[in-house]
């Protein structure tokens, strides 16, 4: 076995509850998440080789499972979505149905970028490697994010 294999599977072992939990924003279940994570990781392991050490190996295993997730997505409703994007959401909103709304009022890039940051635990770095943008408009997201779910969920405190 492979060093790159090896560190996959340690990938795969210590991170597997994160891709998860955070697939399953994007697939709508944790069930859906677990075949996508699954999926993911068969491809990483297939295209261990394409890995050319630039940036993380977590944040390019990050790139495979959202295109496989869209893809999975599309085949689902069997047309493509309208953009072409992944539209993240809470799995399980009606556990704190405030916070789904405000979550959801998040255009999706946001919400990925949120969900990448606090549910899969992931470094400004590894999202901007992960979806292909800079640091910069990592920062600028996850603060505008941040402001407008302050906004939603406490209007009047928002201000102070």
């Amino acid at each position: 076995m492979d060093e790159r294999t090896r560190a996959l599977e340690r990938l795969y072992r210590d991170r597997y509850i994160a891709f998860r939990n955070t697939l399953a924003t994007v697939t709508g279940s944790y069930d859906s998440a677990r075949d996508v994570v699954q999926e993911t990781f068969v491809r990483a392991i297939r295209k261990r080789r394409d890995f050319r050490g630039e940036g993380s190996l977590e944040a390019w295993v990050w790139r495979i499972a959202f295109r496989t997730a869209l893809e999975q997505q599309q085949a689902r409703h069997s047309l493509p979505t309208m953009s072409g994007s992944l539209d993240p959401g809470l799995p399980e909103p009606e556990r704190d149905p405030e916070l789904a709304a405000a979550v959801r009022s998040l255009p999706p890039r946001k919400r990925l970028v949120v969900f990448l940051h606090y549910f899969a635990d992931l470094s400004y770095g590894e999202i901007a490697t992960a979806l292909g943008i800079s640091e910069g408009t990592v920062a600028a997201t996850l603060s505008q994010a941040r402001t407008a779910l302050a906004e939603t969920l406490d209007p009047e405190g928002a201000h102070r």
